[in-house]
């Protein structure tokens, strides 16, 4: 198992889904994890998981939306830890509909969390990470980000936003010690897909719908996101940077 002793972490949106399954997965790799959610509520059930389980966590209420909360957090982190040593950009929100189905104020809505959130907080990190000369920036992206999805027209240009930033990243600051990657799931069954799957008529119909995009038939797990966030947060993957990691299910094995 890969390992993250001695490493300091940060994970936003880590009070569900797939932002809880890497905070706990490091955790138990060894790693100091800062818990971050704008739901304090399930932000700190995450750390009471992770500590009764003998990990090291403490919980941070964030909105990435907001600079201000961004410069607040990175402070308290400095001043706990020195230094953070993986940065994973995981909070997001999404948005259904076409172009004709989407305002502006939805677009504004949806970047600010899922690209602008992303600059919010690696911006106030990335400064000690280059103090240091090293750095791993982990954003947690979408197969929305490399194929486009259907009716779901703003979530993708945010999603295809999120790969460019992080290859621009990684391109601007590979020689400085910094590396950066994202994860492209496919669908992930997550608190927030199954609450979608409630709104349908019937739910088992529209899950296996949704699964079916998937050549394994099936969503994946969202501790299987966090076992590929483990790998590329550890030293056994020091040589890759700038990459979009797919974990589709063989979504686009035919595209």
């Amino acid at each position: 198992m890969f390992r993250l002793e001695n490493k300091f972490a940060l994970v936003t949106g880590a009070g569900s889904g797939i932002g809880a399954a890497i905070a706990e997965t490091f955790a138990r790799a060894g790693a100091f994890v800062f818990v971050t959610d704008r739901d304090e509520k399930s932000g700190a059930e995450t750390t009471t998981r992770i500590r009764a389980q003998d990990g090291e966590a403490e919980f941070l209420a964030l909105d990435v939306a907001s600079e201000a909360g961004c410069e607040q957090v990175a402070r308290h982190v400095h001043e706990r830890k020195q230094r953070l040593d993986i940065l994973v950009n995981n909070a997001g929100i999404g948005h259904v509909g076409t172009m004709m189905q989407t305002t502006g104020t939805d677009l504004d809505r949806i970047y600010a969390v899922n690209v602008r959130g992303i600059f919010n907080v690696t911006k106030v990190f990335l400064p000690s990470m280059l103090a240091c000369r090293s750095g791993n920036i982990i954003n947690l992206a979408s197969i929305g980000g490399v194929v486009a999805v259907r009716d779901r027209l703003a979530y993708c240009t945010t999603k295809f936003a999120v790969v460019g930033l992080t290859k621009s990243l990684a391109l601007d600051h590979a020689k400085e010690g910094i590396r950066a990657n994202c994860i492209c799931p496919g669908r992930v069954e997550t608190p927030f897909v199954a609450a979608r799957l409630k709104e349908y008529p019937d739910p088992q119909k529209a899950y296996d719908e949704m699964a079916s995009t998937q050549a394994l038939g099936r969503m994946a797990r969202p501790e299987e996101i966090a076992a590929a966030a483990l790998y590329l947060a550890s030293d056994e993957s020091a040589f890759i940077t700038g990459t979009a990691f797919l974990i589709d299910g063989g979504w686009t094995a035919g595209k």
